[in-house]
């Protein structure tokens, strides 16, 4: 399967594609079993992270394919001819991947605080008959050579087809990137809150709030400690570089 179109925001190639254009490309991955592919779904926050970190645009634009989930970045392909109709959400994606495939294949969680992807398993298992054959929850420190070692080696030993990553922007797509030369497993997919959404740990936005692009503020006002610079700082530099690079001040290519 060929890799599908893509767009440049701020330097970021993002793919433009659906849900199902993805899931078609991991089912194809998954037979074809050739190498890791890991998929990267990107919204505002990593787009503008990869503007102040040169190493971290380079983990994006080396990844199999950067998804637009957040409604700047369709509104951004739409205007560049594409015609995105939704964002590719995470949760959404990884809920209807599972909807889809059910028992076919074998997935391994990684990330969540302790205890969240055993729920996450379970909803998953009693929701989609989906079957989970490994799971960690990684400290929030980095790990030790040997730790690291040893959760390869039980993700060898689980043989997953898919692993979902929950551990956030930018930490999830920089273990990715350097995971995946030293994993046997076709597809690492990084969905950030799904864990919670899914396992029921994290309310939802309303689906209107998620298809009208005001997501980060449901986000915001359920925590503001944590997430006021992401959304009011760091959106705020978004929307800048943007005007900028729509009126040809600032120049970047993927």
């Amino acid at each position: 399967m060929e890799s599908p179109p893509s767009y440049s925001v701020l330097g970021v190639r993002v793919h433009a594609v659906q849900i199902p254009d993805v899931i078609a490309l991991m089912e194809t991955w998954i037979a074809a079993r050739e190498r890791c592919h890991y998929v990267a779904v990107t919204g505002m926050h990593g787009v503008t992270v990869a503007q102040e970190d040169e190493t971290f645009r380079q983990v994006l634009n080396a990844a199999d394919l950067v998804v637009p989930d957040g409604m700047p970045l369709v509104w951004l392909g739409r205007r560049r001819g594409y015609a995105l109709k939704r964002r590719v959400y995470g949760p959404e994606l990884m809920a209807t991947f599972c909807e889809q495939t059910g028992s076919r294949y074998r997935h391994y969680l990684y990330g969540g605080l302790p205890g969240v992807p055993e729920q996450l398993a379970e909803v998953l298992h009693a929701r989609y008959d989906v079957n989970v054959v490994g799971m960690y929850s990684p400290p929030f420190r980095p790990l030790t050579p040997e730790e690291d070692a040893a959760v390869i080696e039980h993700i060898h030993a689980a043989q997953p087809d898919v692993l979902w990553v929950g551990i956030s922007t930018p930490k999830q797509e920089r273990w990715m990137y350097e995971h995946r030369d030293r994993l046997n497993v076709p597809v690492l997919l990084g969905v950030g809150a799904a864990f919670d959404i899914l396992s029921g740990r994290t309310k939802e936005a309303p689906t209107w709030m998620r298809e009208h692009g005001l997501q980060w503020l449901h986000r915001l006002l359920s925590e503001p400690r944590r997430l006021w610079r992401r959304y009011l700082l760091g959106g705020s530099k978004f929307a800048w570089w943007v005007l900028q690079e729509e009126l040809g001040i600032r120049s970047q290519s993927v």
